[in-house]
């Protein structure tokens, strides 16, 4: 694969866009020479442990088999028997970034040292990650207590009994019951489903502020909502945040002057700040826990080669991941709705001045009133995404496992909002740009605002005659990612 770049992995500080470049073939893997020294020792320290006393899963089954031990004769084929039992994930087969998202998570999780299976598998990922090689892994089989299904999959790969996708397959390895239990126990597919939703969400709702931006020009809106003194005097940081942005892309002053017009805009303008903020701050928390998650050492037992012992936990129970990822998605939510909202206002002749629907001067000109309707059902679709995984239930395992995070439905859910988001917000892209060349409306070409109009009109058709604007909305929706790149450079 291309790489333009390495990422050490030290099971310490692998971040978000760590995972996401890993992900994509945009980086290279390198494990970091402390991390592998922890390995080894935790390795080293199992099979002791194991060897004197019982350990989950090495000298004991799991789950409701957990009081059933091991002959020792028959350790090293119960690891690959766990391993092909656990290996039944069903569903449709995962994209290749998925995988290798969970790849580089697993991989960093394991250099934090607390497994306890033999180092090679590391070093086995990392040949996988950079390659271009991943394991073939389905959809469903887990309840966000563990991806062992999954991950089942990928060390039945790495042991040469499952297929790989693309060049470069590893070796296959020898494991035992020492390596299958402490391989599976993640739930590192879950986390880089959800560091590859955030990447591309955050950044949407980043991109969203340059579009209201666009919108709120267009109906010449007013500056006050987002004047210094209204947000110092509730000073929310992601609202704060947002207000500030909204000055720097438009040009507007710490303290606005009156507007000459209406004495205030509707929600879709004046609660920018009330609405992206908990988005951003959402996006702030839930990256927080994926960052302390990526980086932990969270297999049950965890393996302590300082204490010599194994210590038998919940750790894998991603409750706080859940939690995180619901937020977030109803934080999107709230605000892909004020987007509709402010296409509504676009349509509105007393705000921009033009014809309804902003129609060229045919009669009974149709406009782009089926954006309302076409947002409205991707609306729909984001609003259905954004139910609470956490609420889900299940009790498994002879009810041994009496409790379920469902976590992993949550990130699939984030995963999917990502592109029903971007439709929603496509159409009040295509709107704005018509309703600001229908009044010849051209802001300063050096704001960041003005950049962005630029960059839409190249993009963007001028006809507006009443035709199909299905075009139109998948490539607004596609130049959103360039929007992004418009809001981080607004930061001074």
């Amino acid at each position: 694969m291309d790489h333009t770049g390495l990422v050490v992995l030290d099971g310490i500080g692998l971040g978000v866009v760590d995972v996401v470049r890993l992900a994509e073939g945009t980086a290279r893997p390198v494990p970091g020479t402390d991390a592998m020294k922890r390995v080894t020792e935790s390795w080293d320290a199992a099979r002791q442990i194991a060897a004197t006393g019982r350990v989950y899963g090495r000298s004991t089954g799991v789950g409701a088999n957990r009081n059933e031990d091991v002959p020792t004769e028959a350790a090293a084929e119960h690891g690959l028997r766990l391993l092909r039992s656990h290996a039944g994930a069903i569903g449709d087969e995962l994209p290749a970034r998925e995988v290798r998202a969970m790849l580089a998570v697993r991989a960093n999780q394991l250099l934090a040292g607390g497994a306890g299976l033999r180092p090679t598998v590391v070093t086995a990922l990392c040949e996988a990650l950079e390659s271009g090689a991943h394991p073939v892994v389905n959809e469903f089989g887990s309840v966000g207590t563990g991806d062992i299904a999954a991950l089942a999959q990928a060390g039945l790969a790495l042991a040469g009994e499952h297929p790989w996708r693309g060049p470069g397959a590893p070796k296959p390895q020898q494991l035992d019951n020492n390596d299958a239990l402490a391989f599976i126990s993640s739930n590192a597919l879950t986390l880089g489903q959800a560091a590859l939703a955030l990447d591309e969400l955050r950044g949407l709702v980043q991109a969203t502020q340059v579009v209201a931006a666009l919108s709120l020009l267009a109906v010449d809106g007013s500056h006050e909502a987002y004047a210094a003194p209204v947000h110092a005097a509730r000073p929310h940081r992601g609202s704060t945040e947002v207000a500030r942005r909204m000055r720097a892309l438009i040009g507007a002053a710490d303290r606005p002057t009156p507007p000459l017009g209406r004495i205030q805009d509707p929600y879709g303008f004046r609660c920018v700040p009330q609405i992206h903020g908990p988005a951003l701050d959402a996006a702030d928390a839930l990256e927080e826990v994926l960052r302390i998650e990526i980086n932990a050492a969270a297999e049950n037992p965890l393996i302590s080669a300082e204490d010599m012992a194994a210590y038998h936990h919940g750790g894998f129970y991603q409750a706080q991941l859940a939690l995180a990822l619901d937020h977030f998605r109803l934080a999107l939510t709230q605000v892909a709705r004020l987007s509709t909202s402010r296409l509504s206002t676009l349509n509105e002749p007393g705000f921009t001045r033009l014809r309804p629907f902003l129609a060229n001067e045919e009669a009974a000109a149709s406009g782009v009133m089926i954006l309302e309707y076409a947002a409205g059902a991707a609306l729909g679709d984001l609003r259905a995404f954004s139910a609470p995984a956490s609420l889900g239930h299940a009790v498994l395992s002879r009810g041994v496992e009496e409790q379920a995070s469902f976590a992993s439905l949550a990130a699939r859910q984030t995963l999917r909002a990502c592109r029903a988001y971007r439709l929603v917000v496509g159409c009040e892209v295509v709107a704005a740009v018509r309703a600001l060349r229908q009044r010849g409306l051209r802001p300063e070409p050096d704001l960041p605002v003005g950049r962005a109009l630029q960059l839409a009109e190249s993009v963007l058709s001028e006809d507006q005659a009443d035709r199909p604007l299905t075009e139109d909305v998948t490539a607004a929706a596609a130049m959103l990612d360039r929007f992004t790149d418009i809001w981080r450079g607004s930061a001074s």
